[in-house]
């Protein structure tokens, strides 16, 4: 296929030439960013305006609009919403009223600093009276979720400071798929190219406020096992991940327990488990003897080591944009400096990279760049040999280290591109590759591991004693008796036979309800485009049941965007996308 170069404001990325047919299905939107009612801090009349079309039924229209809308609760219920205010319930109208909104401010669909609905708006929404709800927030208050401001409204409770950053936006891309007509339609919201210039101090960006998010939805008691799979989780249904050789080699190690259980073992990890990760690792086209692997306490760990290996406060650490919000907030909160990479259909933008390279203070370089190149993080494509090529090739130029994230190896090819195969032709140097278990095979069994170039290996292994000591001896020997066998190998054939046909289903259910995606469907995750403020629609949704990921939780800084992050297997029932079409249609 021909490409094109696209050039917007110095950025230069190819796209393909060849775009498809419109797909009549997909809602034409604007930008979000040209409309006010989206737009962070805009003030709208509580009652309604010439924008909203004055009072609307429901609780909310946002969180940061503060006007009357729909958003909080609907009059008209389907069987399996969550009620309305019970009057009869043990509680009193106010206590309800103030725990559900405290609900929506733990799922951070009410943000740190965010305007509640006004007490108007929400007496209304609710059928209760005004002292009612001014009852509730009150509560609030005296709880410490919520601060009032005379003559402003009720606030939720800030908790993080934020600095500003300066945000450009290039055109998106568009593709074909041969087993669907699926628009891809071209949306500024995939790639956020990174502040401009050289020789300017980068402005660090703000630490998340809403990384724990879907944290706590996937650790909540019971959450995999619930009778509606969620939208927003990131690991398989329970039941796709039963098995009985992980049992099997429990029970197999647990005869041996004696001759090891008794001592901490090799920092590194099990020599075991790091030789049959030097195997597995050769399939990848990444030869990596087993001395040069750390095993850690899950591929989360895994990256936290490697960062508190090479970084010290301050220094500047590149991220790839949209990307894993808990990696926003885990490097901010290591008081790093994050910038910014623009994540294309391709790869990294190479040339914002290269901005942040030059500047004129050395100091103000980036020491690291976290990327995941196969089966990205939430837009589910994958890195070019090109774009990988340029990428390893500036961490030579720049002396920066890349931390690649191989967490989705389980549902990719094996010959996929990775940095890492690139740059283990002559010996790891420049790359550290990250793997883990979890997705594929228990999220409970925390086992990660990082391969590195020979010069980290022991700083690494350092490091990893300061944090855990060791890991744990009886899961990884359990594990390299499962690899060893062959059960990891022909488990994850059968989850990427399950998920292609999970995708394919989710894929069509997604179009018949005016969605679109904004990169070509693959792996674990889709990015999706409702064509309506996923900020607003997670609100409305969680009332029905479904926790979403809207797409500002996979930015440095949260902003309104139509972009959510969808797992394929948990979004097969059409009852998730009617509901989703309800829920659009009335905001």
């Amino acid at each position: 296929m021909a490409a094109k170069s696209d050039t917007a404001q110095g950025s230069s990325i190819a796209y393909p030439s060849v775009r498809p047919e419109p797909n009549p299905a997909v809602r034409a939107e604007p930008h979000p960013a040209v409309r006010p009612e989206l737009v962070e801090g805009h003030r709208g009349a509580s009652t309604g305006s010439a924008r909203t079309g004055g009072a609307r039924k429901g609780f909310d229209t946002s969180a940061r609009t503060g006007g009357a809308g729909k958003g909080f609760d609907a009059p008209a219920r389907t069987e399996g919403e969550v009620p309305s205010l019970l009057r009869k319930a043990n509680t009193t109208l106010a206590e309800q009223l103030a725990q559900r909104v405290q609900e929506r401010i733990r799922a951070h669909v009410y943000a740190p600093g965010a305007r509640l609905p006004s007490v108007r708006a929400a007496s209304a929404a609710q059928g209760v009276s005004a002292a009612t709800v001014v009852a509730a927030y009150e509560l609030l208050v005296a709880q410490g979720w919520v601060v009032a401001k005379p003559q402003k409204g009720f606030f939720v409770r800030a908790e993080h400071a934020f600095f500003g950053s300066n945000h450009r936006s290039v055109q998106a891309f568009t593709t074909t798929d041969a087993t669907a007509t699926i628009a891809y339609k071209a949306r500024a919201d995939l790639f956020t190219a990174a502040p401009q210039g050289t020789g300017q101090p980068v402005p660090a960006t703000p630490l998340p406020t809403h990384a724990n998010a879907l944290i706590r939805g996937m650790f909540r008691p019971g959450a995999q096992h619930a009778a509606r799979a969620q939208p927003s989780a990131g690991v398989l249904p329970s039941p796709w991940l039963d098995n009985t050789f992980m049992a099997s080699a429990v029970r197999h190690v647990a005869g041996q327990m004696s001759s090891f259980a008794l001592e901490y073992g090799d920092p590194q990890g099990d020599l075991g488990l790091r030789e049959a990760l030097s195997q597995r690792l050769s399939a990848f086209a990444i030869p990596c003897p087993a001395q040069h692997i750390v095993t850690t306490a899950g591929a989360t760990h895994a990256l936290d080591v490697a960062s508190r290996t090479l970084l010290r406060p301050g220094d500047a650490v590149m991220v790839e944009e949209p990307g894993w919000t808990v990696e926003f907030a885990r490097l901010a909160a290591l008081g790093m400096r994050v910038l910014p990479v623009p994540r294309g259909p391709t790869g990294p933008d190479v040339e914002t990279m290269q901005r942040y390279c030059t500047v004129a203070d050395p100091a103000l370089r980036p020491k690291l760049f976290v990327c995941v190149s196969v089966l990205h993080n939430p837009t589910g494509v994958s890195i070019s040999p090109a774009a990988a090529h340029q990428v390893l090739q500036l961490a030579h130029a720049h002396n920066f280290y890349v931390l690649e994230d191989d967490t989705y190896a389980h549902f990719a090819p094996e010959h996929a591109t990775r940095i890492a195969a690139l740059d283990a032709a002559r010996g790891l140097q420049r790359v550290i590759y990250v793997g883990g278990f979890a997705k594929a095979l228990a999220p409970n069994w925390r086992v990660g591991f990082l391969a590195a170039p020979t010069n980290l290996v022991e700083r690494i292994a350092d490091t990893k004693m300061l944090t855990t000591l060791t890991t744990s001896a009886f899961l990884e020997k359990t594990l390299a008796r499962i690899i060893g066998q062959g059960h990891l190998r022909k488990h994850c054939e059968r989850l990427k036979t399950e998920l292609d046909a999970a995708r394919s289903r989710s894929v069509k259910l997604a179009i018949q309800a005016g969605c679109s995606f904004a990169a070509e469907p693959q792996g674990l995750f889709g990015w999706v485009d409702v064509g309506c403020d996923t900020e607003r629609l997670s609100e409305r949704m969680l009332d029905a049941g479904y926790l979403l990921a809207p797409g500002g939780l996979f930015y440095a800084e949260r902003r309104p965007t139509t972009l959510m992050r969808v797992n394929f297997a948990s979004t097969q029932a059409k009852q998730f996308w009617d509901a989703l079409e309800a829920a659009r249609s009335e905001i």
